[in-house]
């Protein structure tokens, strides 16, 4: 019996062993790091993603551009949970989970525009967690001469990342702004980078919206000479022959005054003859006027008809032509070679004394202060819709200048509205701003680089620019 007992009591405490031994071994066996769910928030600052994991894992953490994500991998670990979680957030679009066959997990978080990101552990529970924050702010200033800066400044707005580039320019380091037209005449168009590379300009930026050929649509005025005109009293900067700026809405007044002592209003300056119109052509244009024969046309130097020529005049160098049409040519009719006729163009009593005039508009910022004038000015969506890229001007109570571009339409920089754009040249410290050409126009250029991103891909040809000269290569 004893015997027997004993037996048992050995057969027990083996079997008492083995289950020891295989809770022990299930204990081993059981998987080391698991990652058992993924939460996330969204605030206007950043997104968070939390893995909560078992323990914490070692990590390693890579950046990828085209398109942007930041992967983590996390080795030695499994997950139970989606695959995927998508987000509706301007800067995150998804996050996306995978196992490789060593067992390695991914992570790849696909993001939408500029973002910079923070990941850390956090115990008890055990967390990994990664941070894309939202609200960034970097500015990067080079000295490009004596007196002129470049800033390259990303920051971030509630509906994405902006990049914008200013020069501020001291108007008493030696350089000269002035406007320059492509190739050297209205007619035709002409990359930025190439127009500096011809006028010997230290940086530039586009100027006045323009037409497909070329043809300026905005007040333009070069070394005292009208080069184009508005019908619409729109913002212009002016340039005094001391250097001295100003910008204000400007209206062009012109008229041709005949021998018998009447008047005839001037339709524009530089730009294709419509019907019923005066139109005056000058060197700047080209070298004819390109006119058809439905008009006339009266070549005047010095104040006198040389010629009268049914269509496409040469443009005399030192004179003008008067290209009319229909109401208007039954008015010059009775003019003939010799007679005197002479030319009257004003704007105004103190922008008749610029030296350059540069037009475009909205108005931005007036005496310090965001002041629109989308409206007044007749500017419609194509220039006052939405965030694009833009260009703008803008002059501070020291007598600073500055010149800003604003990328658009990319993932690094959604652009900005007229308002975001007056109340970005109010920070700047800008007493009076106006909004130059944009979306693919806007352009700068800085020795001889272009420093933006245009939104077309490429340099888009304009039909003009404001170049930043060394005083002694402007006159």
């Amino acid at each position: 019996m004893f015997n027997h007992f004993r037996q048992r009591l050995s057969f027990i405490t083996v079997i008492t062993a083995i289950v020891i031994f295989v809770m022990q071994s299930v204990v081993w066996a059981a998987p080391g790091n698991v990652l058992s769910k993924v939460r996330t928030s969204q605030t206007a600052d950043k997104v968070r993603i939390v893995f909560d994991v078992t323990t914490l894992p070692e990590y390693s953490v890579t950046t990828l551009e085209n398109p942007s994500r930041l992967v983590i991998d996390i080795p030695g670990i499994s997950y139970n949970t989606a695959s995927q979680y998508v987000f509706n957030d301007a800067t995150v679009d998804k996050l996306r989970l995978s196992t490789d066959e060593a067992g390695k997990v991914r992570a790849v978080i696909d993001l939408k525009t500029e973002y910079i990101y923070k990941v850390f552990t956090l115990k008890n529970p055990n967390r990994l967690v990664v941070d894309i924050i939202k609200k960034y702010d970097r500015k990067l200033v080079e000295q490009v001469a004596p007196g002129i800066t470049y800033t390259s400044w990303l920051k971030s707005s509630a509906s994405g990342p902006v990049l914008a580039h200013i020069l501020a320019i001291d108007p008493k380091a030696g350089f000269t702004l002035k406007p320059a037209i492509s190739n050297g005449v209205v007619q035709g168009l002409e990359p930025l980078l190439s127009m500096v590379e011809r006028t010997q300009a230290l940086a530039a930026v586009n100027g006045s919206y323009f037409g497909l050929d070329g043809s300026i649509i905005g007040l333009l005025k070069i070394d005292g000479q009208i080069a184009s005109t508005t019908e619409l009293a729109r913002t212009a900067l002016g340039i005094m022959p001391d250097g001295n700026l100003l910008i204000d809405q400007v209206q062009y007044d012109g008229k041709v005054a005949l021998p018998d002592g009447q008047t005839v209003p001037i339709n524009a300056v530089n730009r294709e003859r419509g019907e019923n119109e005066l139109i005056v052509y000058n060197g700047l244009y080209a070298s004819a006027t390109g006119s058809n024969n439905y008009g006339q046309e009266y070549v005047v130097v010095n104040d006198k008809v040389t010629a009268i020529i049914p269509g496409n005049s040469p443009i005399p160098s030192d004179g003008v032509v008067l290209s009319v049409h229909g109401e208007a040519a039954k008015l010059l009719s009775t003019l003939k070679v010799g007679d005197t006729v002479r030319v009257q163009q004003t704007l105004g009593t103190v922008w008749d004394k610029t030296e350059h005039v540069l037009g475009a508009g909205p108005m931005l910022v007036k005496n310090s202060s965001v002041f629109l004038t989308t409206k007044i000015e007749g500017f419609g969506s194509d220039v006052a819709g939405g965030r694009a890229p833009r260009t703008a001007i803008g002059l501070k109570a020291d007598g600073q200048i500055l010149a800003v571009v604003v990328d658009g339409r990319q993932v690094d920089s959604i652009g900005m509205t007229l308002l975001e754009l007056a109340l970005f040249m109010q920070e700047l410290g800008a007493q009076d701003a106006m909004n130059l050409d944009g979306g693919g126009s806007s352009e700068m250029v800085v020795k001889g680089k272009i420093v933006n991103q245009p939104s077309d891909g490429h340099e888009r040809r304009v039909g003009d620019a404001l170049v930043i000269v060394p005083s002694s290569v402007a006159n």
